[in-house]
Protein backbone atom coordinates (compact mmCIF):
# COMPACT_ATOMS: atom_id res chain seq x y z
CA UNK A 1 0.00 0.00 0.00
CA UNK A 2 1.25 3.85 -0.67
CA UNK A 3 1.06 5.35 2.23
CA UNK A 4 1.45 9.60 3.04
CA UNK A 5 3.61 8.69 6.11
CA UNK A 6 4.66 5.86 8.00
CA UNK A 7 4.74 7.71 11.28
CA UNK A 8 2.69 9.70 13.53
CA UNK A 9 2.97 13.43 14.58
CA UNK A 10 5.09 12.18 17.19
CA UNK A 11 7.61 10.04 15.13
CA UNK A 12 6.30 6.51 16.51
CA UNK A 13 5.65 4.24 13.53
CA UNK A 14 2.18 4.23 12.37
CA UNK A 15 0.88 0.77 12.09
CA UNK A 16 3.05 -2.45 11.84
CA UNK A 17 2.58 -4.37 8.07
CA UNK A 18 -0.27 -6.78 9.81
CA UNK A 19 -2.36 -3.51 10.79
CA UNK A 20 -2.00 -2.16 7.39
CA UNK A 21 -2.75 -5.95 6.03
CA UNK A 22 -6.06 -5.86 8.10
CA UNK A 23 -6.95 -2.27 7.08
CA UNK A 24 -6.10 -2.36 3.28
CA UNK A 25 -8.43 -5.50 3.55
CA UNK A 26 -11.77 -3.49 4.47
CA UNK A 27 -14.18 -2.53 1.98
CA UNK A 28 -14.84 0.49 3.28
CA UNK A 29 -12.42 3.97 3.35
CA UNK A 30 -10.84 4.68 6.35
CA UNK A 31 -8.27 7.09 6.58
CA UNK A 32 -6.65 9.11 9.63
CA UNK A 33 -6.67 12.46 9.96
CA UNK A 34 -4.10 14.80 11.76
CA UNK A 35 -3.96 18.35 13.86
CA UNK A 36 -3.68 19.92 11.06
CA UNK A 37 -5.86 18.34 9.07
CA UNK A 38 -4.12 16.68 6.04
CA UNK A 39 -4.26 12.66 5.90
CA UNK A 40 -1.68 10.80 7.36
CA UNK A 41 -3.25 6.90 6.41
CA UNK A 42 -5.41 5.91 3.60
CA UNK A 43 -5.97 2.65 3.23
CA UNK A 44 -6.47 0.99 -0.49
CA UNK A 45 -10.65 1.50 -0.32
CA UNK A 46 -9.60 5.73 0.56
CA UNK A 47 -7.63 5.90 -2.06
CA UNK A 48 -10.18 4.35 -4.67
CA UNK A 49 -13.00 6.56 -2.98
CA UNK A 50 -11.47 9.88 -3.03
CA UNK A 51 -9.46 8.97 -6.96
CA UNK A 52 -5.74 10.11 -5.16
CA UNK A 53 -3.26 8.30 -4.03
CA UNK A 54 -2.61 8.63 -0.36
CA UNK A 55 0.37 10.63 -1.34
CA UNK A 56 -1.69 12.76 -2.79
CA UNK A 57 -4.20 12.82 0.09
CA UNK A 58 -1.24 14.00 2.68
CA UNK A 59 -0.31 16.75 -0.35
CA UNK A 60 -3.43 18.91 0.70
CA UNK A 61 -5.62 19.24 3.91
CA UNK A 62 -8.79 17.11 3.62
CA UNK A 63 -11.21 19.79 2.86
CA UNK A 64 -9.66 20.06 -0.33
CA UNK A 65 -11.00 16.34 -1.27
CA UNK A 66 -14.67 16.80 0.00
CA UNK A 67 -17.24 19.55 -0.67
CA UNK A 68 -16.99 23.00 0.86
CA UNK A 69 -19.09 23.12 4.24
CA UNK A 70 -19.19 19.46 4.57
CA UNK A 71 -20.08 18.19 7.73
CA UNK A 72 -17.06 16.16 7.87
CA UNK A 73 -14.53 18.97 9.00
CA UNK A 74 -16.86 20.24 12.13
CA UNK A 75 -17.39 16.56 13.24
CA UNK A 76 -13.89 15.73 13.08
CA UNK A 77 -13.76 19.11 15.68
CA UNK A 78 -16.56 17.39 17.72
CA UNK A 79 -14.41 14.51 18.45
CA UNK A 80 -11.63 16.03 19.12
CA UNK A 81 -13.50 18.19 21.96
CA UNK A 82 -15.22 15.50 23.05
CA UNK A 83 -12.83 13.11 23.13
CA UNK A 84 -14.78 10.37 21.94
CA UNK A 85 -16.96 8.82 18.94
CA UNK A 86 -19.04 10.66 16.47
CA UNK A 87 -21.00 9.60 13.86
CA UNK A 88 -22.64 10.95 11.41
CA UNK A 89 -25.51 9.71 9.01
CA UNK A 90 -26.22 10.12 5.28
CA UNK A 91 -23.60 12.50 4.35
CA UNK A 92 -22.80 13.72 0.96
CA UNK A 93 -19.40 14.05 0.06
CA UNK A 94 -19.22 13.67 -3.51
CA UNK A 95 -17.12 15.65 -5.97
CA UNK A 96 -16.25 16.14 -9.59
CA UNK A 97 -13.40 14.53 -8.56
CA UNK A 98 -14.83 11.44 -6.45
CA UNK A 99 -17.90 11.17 -8.97
CA UNK A 100 -20.48 13.12 -7.79
CA UNK A 101 -23.16 12.65 -5.30
CA UNK A 102 -21.42 10.25 -2.84
CA UNK A 103 -23.89 9.24 0.51
CA UNK A 104 -22.19 8.00 2.82
CA UNK A 105 -22.43 7.33 6.63
CA UNK A 106 -19.19 8.70 8.84
CA UNK A 107 -17.57 7.10 11.91
CA UNK A 108 -15.17 9.29 13.59
CA UNK A 109 -12.81 7.92 16.66
CA UNK A 110 -10.42 9.89 18.70
CA UNK A 111 -6.88 7.62 17.62
CA UNK A 112 -5.41 6.12 20.81
CA UNK A 113 -2.00 7.91 20.56
CA UNK A 114 -3.06 11.10 22.06
CA UNK A 115 -2.15 13.39 18.99
CA UNK A 116 -5.36 14.80 18.45
CA UNK A 117 -5.34 12.29 16.00
CA UNK A 118 -9.09 11.29 14.52
CA UNK A 119 -9.71 8.04 12.49
CA UNK A 120 -12.67 8.16 9.94
CA UNK A 121 -14.01 5.48 8.36
CA UNK A 122 -16.93 6.01 5.58
CA UNK A 123 -19.71 2.99 4.86
CA UNK A 124 -21.19 4.28 1.57
CA UNK A 125 -24.94 4.03 1.90
CA UNK A 126 -26.79 1.06 -0.26
CA UNK A 127 -27.55 1.57 -3.82
CA UNK A 128 -31.66 1.34 -2.65
CA UNK A 129 -31.02 3.83 -0.21
CA UNK A 130 -29.46 6.22 -2.83
CA UNK A 131 -32.50 5.28 -5.22
CA UNK A 132 -34.94 6.13 -2.25
CA UNK A 133 -32.99 9.51 -1.82
CA UNK A 134 -33.13 10.53 -5.39
CA UNK A 135 -36.56 9.23 -6.00
CA UNK A 136 -38.34 11.30 -3.31
CA UNK A 137 -36.73 14.45 -4.70
CA UNK A 138 -39.83 16.77 -5.15
CA UNK A 139 -38.59 18.33 -8.26
CA UNK A 140 -38.51 14.69 -9.54
CA UNK A 141 -42.17 14.11 -8.69
CA UNK A 142 -43.49 17.38 -9.51
CA UNK A 143 -42.05 16.65 -12.88
CA UNK A 144 -43.54 13.21 -13.34
CA UNK A 145 -46.83 14.05 -11.94
CA UNK A 146 -46.83 16.99 -14.35
CA UNK A 147 -46.41 14.43 -17.48
CA UNK A 148 -49.08 11.62 -15.65
CA UNK A 149 -51.26 15.04 -16.07
CA UNK A 150 -50.82 15.97 -19.28
CA UNK A 151 -50.97 12.26 -20.56
CA UNK A 152 -53.88 10.73 -19.30
CA UNK A 153 -56.59 11.79 -21.15
CA UNK A 154 -54.54 11.00 -24.59
CA UNK A 155 -54.22 7.61 -23.11
CA UNK A 156 -57.42 6.85 -21.73
CA UNK A 157 -59.17 7.91 -24.96
CA UNK A 158 -57.39 5.17 -27.07
CA UNK A 159 -57.69 2.26 -24.10
CA UNK A 160 -61.30 2.73 -24.43
CA UNK A 161 -61.14 2.33 -28.10
CA UNK A 162 -59.48 -0.96 -27.73
CA UNK A 163 -61.62 -2.42 -25.22
CA UNK A 164 -64.96 -1.69 -27.35
CA UNK A 165 -62.97 -3.10 -30.57
CA UNK A 166 -61.57 -6.39 -27.88
CA UNK A 167 -65.47 -7.16 -26.52
CA UNK A 168 -66.32 -6.98 -29.95
CA UNK A 169 -64.27 -9.59 -31.11
CA UNK A 170 -65.19 -11.66 -27.93
CA UNK A 171 -68.45 -11.87 -29.49
CA UNK A 172 -67.53 -13.84 -32.54
CA UNK A 173 -64.08 -15.63 -31.24
CA UNK A 174 -63.88 -18.98 -30.57
CA UNK A 175 -62.29 -20.18 -27.08
CA UNK A 176 -58.75 -19.78 -28.01
CA UNK A 177 -59.05 -16.64 -29.30
CA UNK A 178 -61.53 -15.61 -26.45
CA UNK A 179 -59.03 -16.04 -23.97
CA UNK A 180 -56.92 -13.84 -25.74
CA UNK A 181 -59.89 -10.75 -26.10
CA UNK A 182 -60.32 -10.87 -21.97
CA UNK A 183 -56.40 -10.78 -21.69
CA UNK A 184 -56.92 -7.27 -23.85
CA UNK A 185 -59.80 -6.36 -21.69
CA UNK A 186 -58.55 -6.68 -18.67
CA UNK A 187 -54.53 -5.17 -19.37
CA UNK A 188 -57.05 -1.81 -20.88
CA UNK A 189 -58.38 -1.87 -17.68
CA UNK A 190 -55.51 -2.43 -15.79
CA UNK A 191 -53.71 0.67 -17.63
CA UNK A 192 -56.47 2.80 -16.92
CA UNK A 193 -55.85 2.49 -12.94
CA UNK A 194 -52.10 2.79 -13.46
CA UNK A 195 -52.94 6.36 -15.47
CA UNK A 196 -55.22 7.25 -12.89
CA UNK A 197 -52.64 6.72 -9.66
CA UNK A 198 -49.85 8.06 -11.77
CA UNK A 199 -49.35 10.72 -8.91
CA UNK A 200 -48.20 7.68 -7.03
CA UNK A 201 -44.53 10.13 -7.27
CA UNK A 202 -46.29 12.61 -5.01
CA UNK A 203 -49.08 10.52 -3.60
CA UNK A 204 -49.40 9.87 -0.10
CA UNK A 205 -52.02 8.08 0.64
CA UNK A 206 -52.06 4.24 1.25
CA UNK A 207 -51.19 1.91 -1.13
CA UNK A 208 -54.33 -0.84 -0.99
CA UNK A 209 -52.61 -4.21 -0.30
CA UNK A 210 -54.14 -7.40 0.19
CA UNK A 211 -52.43 -10.96 0.76
CA UNK A 212 -50.89 -11.38 -2.79
CA UNK A 213 -49.64 -15.29 -4.26
CA UNK A 214 -46.40 -13.37 -5.66
CA UNK A 215 -45.94 -16.64 -8.19
CA UNK A 216 -49.59 -16.41 -9.35
CA UNK A 217 -48.37 -12.48 -10.23
CA UNK A 218 -45.61 -13.97 -12.16
CA UNK A 219 -47.40 -16.13 -13.65
CA UNK A 220 -49.57 -13.91 -15.32
CA UNK A 221 -46.63 -11.29 -16.12
CA UNK A 222 -45.14 -14.22 -17.60
CA UNK A 223 -47.96 -14.98 -20.02
CA UNK A 224 -48.36 -11.67 -21.15
CA UNK A 225 -44.99 -11.52 -21.98
CA UNK A 226 -44.96 -14.49 -23.92
CA UNK A 227 -47.86 -13.24 -26.01
CA UNK A 228 -46.19 -9.97 -27.10
CA UNK A 229 -42.87 -8.56 -26.34
CA UNK A 230 -40.93 -11.38 -25.21
CA UNK A 231 -42.60 -14.19 -27.38
CA UNK A 232 -38.82 -15.41 -28.87
CA UNK A 233 -37.19 -15.45 -25.20
CA UNK A 234 -36.88 -18.64 -23.12
CA UNK A 235 -38.77 -17.27 -19.84
CA UNK A 236 -37.36 -19.96 -16.90
CA UNK A 237 -39.20 -19.85 -13.43
CA UNK A 238 -37.42 -20.92 -9.71
CA UNK A 239 -40.22 -20.66 -7.23
CA UNK A 240 -39.83 -21.49 -3.43
CA UNK A 241 -43.40 -23.23 -3.38
CA UNK A 242 -43.75 -22.90 0.12
CA UNK A 243 -43.20 -19.09 -0.41
CA UNK A 244 -45.79 -16.96 2.75
CA UNK A 245 -47.92 -14.36 0.66
CA UNK A 246 -46.61 -10.76 0.43
CA UNK A 247 -49.03 -7.85 1.65
CA UNK A 248 -49.30 -5.93 -1.35
CA UNK A 249 -51.25 -4.49 -4.80
CA UNK A 250 -51.72 -6.68 -7.40
CA UNK A 251 -51.73 -4.54 -9.94
CA UNK A 252 -48.75 -2.89 -8.46
CA UNK A 253 -46.61 -5.75 -8.58
CA UNK A 254 -48.11 -6.82 -12.08
CA UNK A 255 -46.63 -3.11 -12.65
CA UNK A 256 -43.42 -4.35 -11.18
CA UNK A 257 -42.61 -7.15 -13.01
CA UNK A 258 -43.88 -6.50 -16.17
CA UNK A 259 -41.88 -3.74 -16.57
CA UNK A 260 -38.47 -5.33 -15.34
CA UNK A 261 -39.54 -8.44 -17.90
CA UNK A 262 -40.22 -6.58 -20.76
CA UNK A 263 -36.56 -4.05 -19.96
CA UNK A 264 -34.47 -7.70 -19.72
CA UNK A 265 -36.53 -8.57 -23.01
CA UNK A 266 -35.78 -5.52 -24.89
CA UNK A 267 -32.15 -5.67 -23.38
CA UNK A 268 -31.71 -9.16 -25.10
CA UNK A 269 -33.17 -8.22 -28.85
CA UNK A 270 -29.18 -9.05 -29.92
CA UNK A 271 -28.19 -11.71 -27.90
CA UNK A 272 -27.76 -15.49 -28.72
CA UNK A 273 -30.14 -18.01 -27.02
CA UNK A 274 -32.26 -15.08 -24.90
CA UNK A 275 -33.18 -16.08 -21.59
CA UNK A 276 -35.28 -14.77 -18.55
CA UNK A 277 -34.72 -16.29 -14.97
CA UNK A 278 -37.80 -15.27 -12.54
CA UNK A 279 -36.83 -16.47 -9.26
CA UNK A 280 -38.35 -16.73 -5.63
CA UNK A 281 -36.70 -17.45 -2.32
CA UNK A 282 -37.27 -17.00 1.60
CA UNK A 283 -34.13 -14.90 2.82
CA UNK A 284 -34.76 -14.96 7.02
CA UNK A 285 -31.96 -12.55 8.21
CA UNK A 286 -32.36 -9.68 6.31
CA UNK A 287 -33.63 -6.52 7.61
CA UNK A 288 -33.98 -2.80 7.05
CA UNK A 289 -33.96 -0.10 9.49
CA UNK A 290 -36.70 2.68 9.22
CA UNK A 291 -35.22 6.22 9.22
CA UNK A 292 -35.98 7.91 12.51
CA UNK A 293 -36.90 5.58 14.71
CA UNK A 294 -35.08 1.94 16.26
CA UNK A 295 -37.93 0.08 14.08
CA UNK A 296 -36.10 -2.68 11.99
CA UNK A 297 -38.33 -4.33 9.27
CA UNK A 298 -37.68 -7.61 8.04
CA UNK A 299 -37.36 -8.18 4.62
CA UNK A 300 -37.47 -12.21 4.08
CA UNK A 301 -39.23 -12.09 0.58
CA UNK A 302 -36.78 -12.19 -2.18
CA UNK A 303 -38.18 -11.85 -6.03
CA UNK A 304 -35.24 -11.87 -8.98
CA UNK A 305 -35.47 -10.70 -12.39
CA UNK A 306 -32.33 -11.95 -14.62
CA UNK A 307 -31.02 -11.66 -17.72
CA UNK A 308 -28.12 -12.96 -20.14
CA UNK A 309 -28.19 -9.65 -21.82
CA UNK A 310 -24.93 -7.64 -22.18
CA UNK A 311 -25.66 -5.44 -18.51
CA UNK A 312 -26.62 -2.33 -17.94
CA UNK A 313 -24.44 0.68 -19.37
CA UNK A 314 -21.90 1.42 -17.11
CA UNK A 315 -22.27 5.40 -17.53
CA UNK A 316 -26.47 4.88 -16.64
CA UNK A 317 -25.58 2.56 -13.95
CA UNK A 318 -25.87 4.96 -11.27
CA UNK A 319 -29.10 6.42 -12.43
CA UNK A 320 -30.68 3.66 -13.13
CA UNK A 321 -33.81 4.16 -11.20
CA UNK A 322 -34.00 8.03 -11.64
CA UNK A 323 -37.08 9.29 -13.62
CA UNK A 324 -36.46 9.99 -17.18
CA UNK A 325 -33.52 7.95 -17.69
CA UNK A 326 -32.92 5.88 -20.38
CA UNK A 327 -30.83 4.23 -23.26
CA UNK A 328 -33.93 3.97 -24.92
CA UNK A 329 -34.26 5.64 -28.30
CA UNK A 330 -37.82 5.79 -28.00
CA UNK A 331 -37.90 5.26 -24.01
CA UNK A 332 -39.31 7.95 -21.34
CA UNK A 333 -37.09 6.25 -18.45
CA UNK A 334 -40.31 6.27 -16.56
CA UNK A 335 -40.65 2.91 -15.75
CA UNK A 336 -37.78 1.95 -13.61
CA UNK A 337 -38.48 5.13 -11.17
CA UNK A 338 -42.50 3.74 -11.07
CA UNK A 339 -40.88 0.45 -9.82
CA UNK A 340 -38.88 1.57 -7.21
CA UNK A 341 -41.34 4.06 -6.18
CA UNK A 342 -44.16 1.57 -5.83
CA UNK A 343 -41.51 -1.25 -4.11
CA UNK A 344 -40.60 1.45 -1.78
CA UNK A 345 -44.48 2.19 -1.17
CA UNK A 346 -44.66 -1.12 -0.09
CA UNK A 347 -42.02 -1.00 2.16
CA UNK A 348 -39.43 -2.70 0.47
CA UNK A 349 -36.00 -2.22 -1.48
CA UNK A 350 -34.87 -3.17 -5.14
CA UNK A 351 -31.43 -3.81 -6.08
CA UNK A 352 -29.16 -4.37 -9.60
CA UNK A 353 -26.49 -5.81 -9.82
CA UNK A 354 -24.91 -6.01 -13.49
CA UNK A 355 -22.29 -7.51 -15.22
CA UNK A 356 -22.24 -9.02 -18.89
CA UNK A 357 -24.28 -12.13 -19.24
CA UNK A 358 -25.57 -11.73 -15.92
CA UNK A 359 -28.08 -8.70 -14.94
CA UNK A 360 -30.20 -9.41 -11.65
CA UNK A 361 -32.88 -6.92 -10.26
CA UNK A 362 -33.38 -8.30 -6.98
CA UNK A 363 -36.32 -7.41 -4.86
CA UNK A 364 -36.84 -7.79 -1.70
CA UNK A 365 -40.33 -7.05 0.81
CA UNK A 366 -41.75 -8.33 3.79
CA UNK A 367 -44.35 -11.18 3.94
CA UNK A 368 -47.58 -11.38 5.42
CA UNK A 369 -48.23 -11.84 8.94
CA UNK A 370 -52.20 -11.24 9.44
CA UNK A 371 -51.07 -8.08 11.68
CA UNK A 372 -49.60 -5.91 8.81
CA UNK A 373 -48.19 -2.51 9.87
CA UNK A 374 -49.59 0.90 8.82
CA UNK A 375 -47.31 3.00 6.87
Amino acid sequence: MTRASNQGEDGRPLADSLEVAVLNALPHPVILVDSSGNTTFANDAAQSFFQASANMLARYPLKHFIPFGSPLLPLIEQVREREASVNEYRVDIGTPRNGGERIVDIYAAPASDNTDSVVIMLQERTMADKMDRQLTHRGAARSVTGLAAMLAHEIKNPLSGIRGAAQLLEQSADDADRALTRLITDEADRIVKLVDRMEVFSDERPVERDPINIHAVLEHVKRLAQSGFARNVRIIEEYDPSLPPVYANRDQLIQVFLNLVKNAAEALENTPDPEIVLTTAFRPGVRLSVPGTRTRVSLPLEFCVRDNGPGVPEDLYPYLFDPFITSKTNGSGLGLALVAKIIGDHGGIIECDSQPRKTVFRILMPAFNNKPSEE
